[in-house]
């Protein structure tokens, strides 16, 4: 990997830039140790990188110069230490302050199942959400308790912002998974039955288009 000119921002990949924000305080981190810190909070809100990736992306960043690392033999096995650089500290600096905040991308797996609810029943339908309440809910339950004991020490005070965020974003999404529920039952009363042959019913492309011409008038 090159190395950016001199004043340029990096070219950091999402994982890199929170990998970065993360040894921005003055402690030395083990790649196990940033693992534990994401669990604690950033799977909230970001999701959760594997080991290999996080040890991949460690090394990038001290080959750009962004960090510096040494092993360390202390306690029951050797690890290596990492620690950010005035330079890795300056593009996270800047990065945080001056980046453009990309919008949210939103992959939800179980919307995906109701969109093509077609292909299911509502039963089942609402088994796969009732088993998607049951993951909010411990998550929900777990980020509330790190929220709880961020308050522990001080330096914490944005990391349980955070974690109180993600508490509040759990129970909204309880809620809207809730109220997706009762409106299957009147998306079963409302749609085409399948036609012969077990063909799902579907509007011709030209009408797609008839649509949104009116949606787009609409709007003007």
């Amino acid at each position: 990997m090159t190395e950016p000119e001199s004043g340029a921002m990096p070219s950091l990949s999402a994982t890199g830039w929170a990998l970065l924000g993360m040894l921005s305080y003055e402690t030395e981190l083990s790649g196990y140790d940033i693992r534990k810190w994401i669990d604690w909070s950033m799977r909230y809100y970001y999701g959760s990188p594997a080991f290999s990736q996080i040890y991949s992306e460690l090394k990038k960043l001290e080959k750009m110069g962004l960090l510096t690392s040494r092993a360390d033999g202390a306690g029951t096995r050797n690890r290596r230490l990492y620690r950010i650089t005035p330079r890795g500290m300056d593009a996270v600096t800047r990065w945080a302050r001056e980046s453009p905040v990309e919008p949210p991308t939103l992959k939800h797996p179980a919307i995906l199942r109701v969109t093509l609810g077609h292909l299911s029943d509502p039963a089942s339908l609402k088994q796969m959400l009732q088993e998607h309440i049951a993951y909010i809910d411990r998550m929900q339950r777990d980020a509330a308790k790190e929220a709880r004991w961020a308050a522990a020490d001080p330096s914490w005070a944005y990391a349980k912002i955070a974690l109180d965020w993600a508490d509040r974003y759990y129970a909204s999404e309880r809620e809207l998974t809730m109220q997706l529920m009762k409106d299957l039952d009147e998306a079963e009363a409302n749609f085409p039955k399948v036609g012969e042959g077990g063909k799902i019913p579907w509007p011709d492309p030209s009408y797609w288009y008839e649509i949104e011409r009116k949606a787009d008038a609409e709007d003007a």
